[in-house]
C-alpha cells in the first residue's frame, strides 16, 4: 500500500518546498497538492523541484475552466522535469463554481470528463509519436497541432490521469477511463468503499481492454494522528469540523444516508444558510465520527488503518504533523503501517482482525 501525505490548503509556493523535503525525508511514496487556494499546477513543480524520491500528484485539479491542450502541455512538462515523478489527478466541480466562480462553461460531468480523458490520451499520443492529432467528440474537439507547437517525446512514461469521482456514472468512468480513482473523504468508510465504491468502479473497469490493469484506488481518508491521545483529540475536533462543512454539501448525503443518518445532511446545509458554522459540530455524534474518520496514535496507526483498508484500497493518504519536532515518530509510523498493511494482506499471523482498528472512541 502507497501511503500519500496531503498538503494543507492554505500552504502557498514559498512554503511547498520546504513542505515536500519534510515528507520525503519521512518515508512517504508521495504528496498530494490541492487546486483550490493555490494553482495546482504551479504548486505540483515546487513540490517535483524540492525532491528526488516521491510521487507528486494534484488532488484534483478543476477540470472544466483549462482546457485539455493546456493542461497536456503543463502535465507533459511536469513529467519530463521529474523523470515520470509527475501524477494528474482530475475533478469537476458543482455548476455554481463553474460558472460563477471560474466563469467557464458548464458540462455534463460524466461525459464531459470522458471526452477530457480521451482529449488529453489523444494529445500525449501525438506528443510522442508525431502522428496527426485527431479527437472530435461533442464537446472537445483537437485536429491541429503543428509541429512547432509539438514539444515531442520525453524520457518517461504517459501521465498517469486519476480522477476524483463520487456519484454512479463518474465512479463507473474512472474504473473504465483513468489509471486510479480519488475516493472523497465522505465516501471512505470500509463499508461505503466495500459496498458502493468498489462495485460501481468495477462495472466500469469491467469495459477496459483485459491488457489495461485495473484502476488504483486511493481512499482520501481523514485521520487524526499523534504521538499521544490529546494530540489526537485535537485532531479529531479540527476534522470533524472539516466533515460538518463537507456532510452540509448534497452531493455527499449518500453515504449518510447508507448508515441511516438521512437528515444529517439537510440540518448541516440548514446551519451553513443561516451561517451558523460553529454549531454544525454539534450535530455530529461519536459514532457518525467513528465511521468517517480513523483516530489513533501513532502506536495504534498500522491496526487502525490495516483493519480498515487492507485489500480495500492501494493507497491512502495521511497529514504531515504540525511541528517538525513529531517528523521521527512520525516516521516511524508510516514504516509501520507498510508492514501491518502487508502482513493483513497476505493473511499473515500479525494481521489484525476486521474488527480490531482503532475508530474514533471519544477521548
Amino acid at each position: 500500500m502507497e501511503i500519500f501525505a496531503v498538503t494543507p490548503e492554505g500552504l502557498g509556493l514559498q512554503a511547498i518546498g520546504g513542505f515536500a523535503q519534510r515528507v520525503e525525508a519521512m518515508g512517504y511514496d508521495g504528496l498530494f497538492v490541492p487546486d483550490a487556494v493555490h494553482d495546482g499546477l504551479l504548486m505540483a513543480l515546487q513540490a517535483l523541484a524540492h525532491t528526488r524520491r516521491i510521487k507528486v500528484g494534484i488532488s484534483v485539479l478543476v477540470a472544466p475552466p483549462r482546457s485539455p491542450m493546456n493542461v497536456a502541455l503543463a502535465a507533459w512538462d511536469l513529467q519530463k522535469f521529474s523523470g515520470g515523478r509527475f501524477e494528474l489527478g482530475l475533478g469537476t466541480q458543482i455548476r455554481q463554481n463553474v460558472e460563477g466562480r471560474y466563469s467557464a462553461r458548464w458540462l455534463p460531468p460524466a461525459a464531459a470528463m470522458r471526452e477530457y480523458v480521451g482529449a488529453l490520451r489523444a494529445i500525449f499520443r501525438s506528443f510522442r509519436s508525431g502522428a496527426r492529432l485527431e479527437y472530435v467528440g461533442e464537446h472537445y474537439r483537437f485536429t491541429r497541432l503543428q509541429p512547432f507547437f509539438n514539444p515531442g517525446p520525453i524520457d518517461a512514461p504517459d501521465v498517469p490521469i486519476m480522477l476524483g469521482a463520487v456519484g454512479p456514472k463518474m465512479l463507473a468512468l474512472a474504473g473504465e477511463v483513468a489509471d486510479g480513482l480519488h475516493a472523497h473523504p465522505t465516501n471512505t468508510s470500509g463499508r461505503y468503499l466495500r459496498e458502493v465504491v468498489l462495485p460501481r468502479l468495477g462495472a466500469g473497469a469491467a469495459k477496459r481492454d483485459a491488457s489495461v490493469p485495473a484502476p488504483l484506488v486511493c481512499a482520501c481518508t481523514l485521520v487524526a494522528t499523534g504521538p499521544d491521545a490529546a494530540t489526537v483529540a485535537r485532531e479529531r475536533e479540527r476534522l470533524a469540523g472539516m466533515l460538518g462543512f463537507l456532510f452540509s454539501t448534497p452531493a455527499y448525503w449518500p453515504s449518510l444516508q447508507m448508515f441511516g443518518w438521512p437528515a444529517l445532511g439537510e440540518q448541516l446545509l440548514q446551519l451553513t444558510r443561516q451561517g451558523q458554522w460553529q454549531q454544525m459540530r454539534n450535530l455530529l455524534t461519536d459514532p457518525v465520527l467513528d465511521e468517517f474518520l480513523v483516530c489513533a496514535t501513532y502506536d495504534e496507526l498500522p491496526d487502525a488503518l490495516a483493519s480498515r483498508y487492507a485489500g480495500l484500497a492501494g493507497r491512502i493518504t495521511l497529514s504531515a504533523p504540525e511541528h517538525s519536532a513529531d517528523d521521527a515518530a512520525h516516521a516511524r509510523a508510516i514504516h509501520a503501517i507498510r508492514r501491518r498493511v502487508a502482513a493483513a494482506a497476505q493473511g499473515g499471523a500479525h494481521a489484525p482482525s476486521a474488527a480490531s482498528g482503532s475508530a474514533c472512541a471519544s477521548r
